[in-house]
């Protein structure tokens, strides 16, 4: 169970925390964009507590909007040690907001994740990774990512896909390893990868059939 902080509440921003937790979707959906539009640091531990917990994906995007609009200084300490939190939204929705900031200190946090054992964990890590990654590390974690090939289901496999792509060339000698696999998994979604790679507006699920089935053939 995560436990809202109310330090605000009987202060200027108390109707905002009590908005943010309102039965309504439509009213927490209001109060994020009031509190992105008018940005105050000290809503950032309510912020970051509502993204582990609510249950609408345009008000959990409104809510990372809003995190965006504070001063990064402030929020990717709070949101890096989000990371260590025990519920899958809560590391999942830190790290879609720390792709979003963009600030390179959250680097090794995010990469300690990249092999998470809850797909969704392991997807927005994936995604912010391919952001954060220092400039020159791009092979190194290609490698990395490339021990996650065949795993899950079609779309958590373009999602690693996707992110691997996103790190430009440094990808294709990785790629080219992974597609001498003897695991034929690994060797469909790394061909996949690679089609994609050089077919970006290429359906990522009809590379991934002909891979499979030029593997099963």
């Amino acid at each position: 169970m995560v436990v809202l902080n109310t330090t605000n509440h009987g202060g200027p921003n108390a109707h905002f925390v009590d908005a943010l937790a309102a039965a309504d979707p439509t009213v927490r959906l209001r109060a994020a964009l009031s509190v992105g539009t008018r940005p105050d640091p000290r809503l950032i531990e309510t912020l970051v507590g509502r993204c582990a917990v609510e249950a609408d994906f345009f008000v959990r995007d409104m809510l990372t909007w809003a995190l965006c609009r504070l001063p990064a200084e402030a929020t990717v300490p709070r949101l890096v040690e989000e990371l260590g939190a025990d519920t899958v939204q809560a590391r999942s929705q830190a790290l879609h907001a720390l792709s979003k900031i963009g600030d390179r200190q959250a680097w090794p946090a995010v990469s300690a994740l990249l092999h998470d054992e809850h797909d969704d964990v392991a997807r927005s890590a994936w995604r912010a990774a391919a952001i954060l990654v220092p400039p020159g590390d791009e092979a190194d974690l290609a490698a990395d990512l490339a021990t996650e090939f065949g795993r899950g289901d079609q779309h958590l496999q373009l999602s690693l896909s996707r992110a691997l792509v996103k790190l430009g060339e440094a990808v294709l000698p990785i790629v080219e390893t992974a597609s001498s696999s003897p695991n034929p998994d690994i060797r469909a979604h790394a061909e996949a990868t690679e089609w994609l790679y050089h077919h970006p507006d290429s359906g990522f699920a009809l590379s991934l059939d002909m891979a499979t089935r030029g593997v099963d053939a």
